[in-house]
């Protein structure tokens, strides 16, 4: 077998599916059980968790009350009593509303009547005749049925047994009986309440005692993580629950005001509702909005009041949700629509009513659990509004589908914040790198490989024409306060390549031509795309550059290699795997064939043994080894420029 001709690739085998092992079994128990016991103990668990989140919304105000020289206590007790003032008054005012809506309905019935009857009069009416005609022959069919079955059991003497009337007597109700009938609706509530202040007192007056607990009981060995994911928690539920809380009170104030201007009885008890009622994700708005449109048809006779009262509602919530809420605090809960709805389903069955309004913040805690804690990374992944893939694996997995037009827009939106040779170094060829390495285990099929060929051809003429800059900085697209996902945090970003090389005046006689670099591939699959990208960067930098293949410096094809201007070459590896007698081999061909011409040697992965052992990089002969494209630019960049201060010096 001739020298340069590798073996036949033996095709991997590939493993499996693993079976579920213990540990997942014991997750999945656990999960269960947790499930369970939220269940069976929400009477418990509902009063604790109001607790906690009321502790959240008036945390900001004792921290005030405190600043204002309020010592603890007077702080905690003024904020509590606060909170029961404002939640008393909301109770009196739906009560007052609701006693005068109930004492004006017989009012409203005249109106209800009449447009029943009109309606009755058109289409509806007829609807309606249909339906009784279907009735009617249904019930004839039904008594007919009925008259033979009863025939048949009498037997033929025809007899029938006859019905004995039973009389159900209920035993007069005790007096103890009778005062936890009465009692029991209003008494349930208030303790719960007290409950609920009692344990937000609690909380509020030793709040740093309890972080401090958790910590220790969470996280002594690692007080930097637990310190920052508690402070995130906090921060992103603090900042959820107020401005969630400003903007459902200033959407109960509009609905309240728009009701009022219209004309439909009790505007305050509907913008209080509206307001409760929106703490709901996505139908809770329009939901509040049906009983005020049926309350519009019972008081106006004709059609305008509901048309109007409709358009209210479906016209304030989209410009809310949709445009207010994003300019005021954005993706402040950092969930994703998907994780909103699913959260809502789970816990409104759990909980009730008071799950949908609690579904929101307990999906935000969850994230932000995944977001810090790498055996929870699972949550942020299902749950969390970013990305779940790198930049890299988003790249590879495009290049591997065959759709060069999304890896190119996902390309476009990352050279808005990094530069083009960022870009290539940190994203492409580390992309490029997972397809090498999967097409040598023999997961890659060669289709596949021919599409990622492809799409890396094209990516990178379509950014021909883009420069090697670095952009300008927009702050308000990252917040750097939030914490990055565990996929954010492996992924890095590097500067452009600074400089340009000299003018062509200034530059030896064999560096003036039209492509005085040459960019030679090494033997791997997708090491002519890394090529192409250094080729490019190179001319962008003011240094001519073209690639040649690995064929064409093979042993057979080297000696009709076109030479002619080349001042430099450059040559890409996306992996050597550890054996660097193909790279040596190759430079002593390139040496015999353009002698005293610099070699710079790429080798893309980290770590490769000749980066670092200089013993080794004097053997395989290169003049220059590099780790990136940003290196290998600089290099040929600082070449440039050295021949040219010999120009000059000479």
């Amino acid at each position: 077998m001739p020298a340069n001709e590798a073996a036949p690739r033996q095709p991997a085998q590939v493993p499996p599916p693993l079976v579920p092992g213990l540990r997942g079994l014991l997750t999945l128990a656990v999960g269960v059980v947790l499930v369970a016991a939220l269940y069976f103990g929400r009477e418990v668990f509902i009063p604790l968790v109001l607790a906690i989140l009321l502790s959240f919304v008036l945390a900001p105000v004792v921290s005030l009350l405190r600043r204002l020289r309020l010592g603890r206590v007077p702080s905690v007790i003024i904020a509590v009593l606060l909170a029961l003032a404002v939640l008393g008054g909301i109770g009196a005012v739906i009560g007052t509303q609701v006693a005068g809506l109930a004492g004006n309905l017989p009012q409203y019935r005249t109106t209800v009547q009449a447009k029943i009857a009109g309606l009755q009069q058109g289409w509806l009416g007829e609807a309606n005749r249909v339906l009784q005609r279907f009735n009617h022959q249904v019930h004839d069919a039904t008594q007919k049925a009925d008259a033979a079955g009863t025939t048949a059991e009498a037997g033929p003497a025809g007899d029938t047994p006859k019905a004995q009337l039973v009389r159900v007597e209920q035993p007069e109700p005790s007096p103890l009986a009778l005062a936890e009938k009465v009692l029991g609706p209003i008494v349930s509530p208030l303790t719960d309440v007290g409950i609920v202040l009692v344990v937000v007192v609690f909380l509020l007056m030793q709040r740093e005692d309890l972080r401090n607990r958790m910590i220790r009981l969470f996280g002594s060995s690692d007080l930097h993580r637990t310190t920052v994911a508690m402070d995130d928690a906090a921060g992103r539920l603090g900042t959820y629950f107020l401005a969630q809380l400003g903007m459902n009170a200033t959407f109960g104030l509009i609905i309240g005001v728009g009701l009022w201007l219209i004309g439909v009885p009790n505007p305050l008890l509907w913008g209080v509702f509206s307001a409760i009622m929106r703490f709901i994700p996505y139908i809770g708005a329009i939901a509040s909005g049906i009983l005020p449109v049926a309350l519009a048809a019972a008081v106006d006779p004709g059609w305008t009041m509901v048309i109007a009262t409709a358009a209210l509602f479906l016209i304030a919530e989209p410009i809310f949700g949709q445009v207010i809420e994003p300019l005021l605090y954005g993706h402040s809960t950092g969930l994703s629509p998907f994780a909103v709805i699913v959260s809502t389903l789970f816990w409104g069955f759990l909980w009730g009513p008071i799950g949908l309004i609690l579904a929101t913040p307990f999906t935000v805690c969850l994230v932000v659990l995944g977001r810090h804690v790498d055996s929870l990374e699972f949550f942020d992944v299902l749950l969390g509004d970013r990305p779940p893939l790198t930049p890299v694996e988003n790249f590879y997995q495009r290049m591997l589908a065959g759709d060069p037009d999304e890896v190119r827009d996902v390309a476009e939106a990352m050279l808005k914040e990094r530069s083009l040779s960022s870009y290539y170094d940190e994203v492409a060829l580390k992309g490029l790198q997972l397809a090498a390495n999967d097409y040598a285990r023999g997961v890659v099929t060669p289709a596949q490989l021919d599409n990622i060929r492809a799409s890396a051809r094209s990516l990178v003429e379509d950014f021909e024409d883009h420069s090697d800059a670095e952009p300008a900085r927009d702050d308000r697209a990252v917040n750097p306060s939030e914490t990055p996902t565990l996929a954010e945090r492996t992924h890095t970003r590097t500067e452009a390549v600074p400089g340009q090389a000299p003018p062509p005046e200034a530059l030896p006689q064999a560096w003036r031509g039209e492509a005085p670099v040459l960019c030679v591939a090494g033997r791997g699959p997708l090491d002519e795309a890394s090529s192409a990208m250094l080729a490019q960067l190179l001319r962008k930098h003011g240094l001519g550059a073209r690639v040649a293949p690995y064929q064409a410096v093979s042993r057979e094809s080297i000696r009709d290699l076109d030479l002619t201007g080349v001042a430099m070459l450059c040559i890409s590896y996306l992996d050597i795997s550890g054996n660097p007698a193909h790279l040596r081999y190759l430079l002593e061909r390139l040496k015999r064939r353009a002698p005293g011409v610099p070699v710079l040697v790429g080798l893309w992965p980290v770590g490769e043994k000749v980066l670092t052992d200089a013993a080794l990089g004097r053997e395989v002969g290169a003049d220059v080894y590099v780790s990136s494209l940003r290196d290998g630019v600089e290099a040929c960049l600082q070449i440039a420029a050295d021949r040219s201060d010999q120009i000059r010096a000479a």
